[in-house]
């Protein structure tokens, strides 16, 4: 193949030549007018409808993820945070204690 490689799936080429071996079937009933918007996205990109539909899901599904484990602030957020990091307040007893305890109690690895 030459010129551009037409798919977007991040990994698709690293594991292209790596198929999994365990496989899982999924299946899913949807308009006649979605699963024609899903052909011609494939079509455009040369890819089959499967494969277009497995790669989108899982993008999909990273992002969602990414998306929830991901803590994103505003610039003065950021910056609030930041300061408050450079500038640590002191212990109060309840922490020490806390700390002690929990030394106590953990061994150290």
């Amino acid at each position: 193949m030459y010129g551009i490689v037409p798919y977007t799936c991040s990994e698709e080429i690293e594991t292209m030549f790596q198929p999994e071996t365990k496989t899982a079937r999924l299946e899913a009933r949807l308009p006649e007018s979605v699963l024609g918007l899903l052909r011609q996205a494939a079509d455009l990109q040369g890819r089959s409808l499967s494969d277009f539909v497995v790669c989108s899901a899982r993008e999909a599904a990273e992002r969602a993820i990414a998306d929830h484990d991901v803590l994103r602030l505003s610039l003065a957020d950021q910056k609030q945070f930041a300061a408050q990091l450079a500038k640590p307040k002191k212990p109060t007893a309840a922490m020490k204690r806390a700390a002690k305890r929990h030394s106590d109690l953990i061994e150290p690895s």
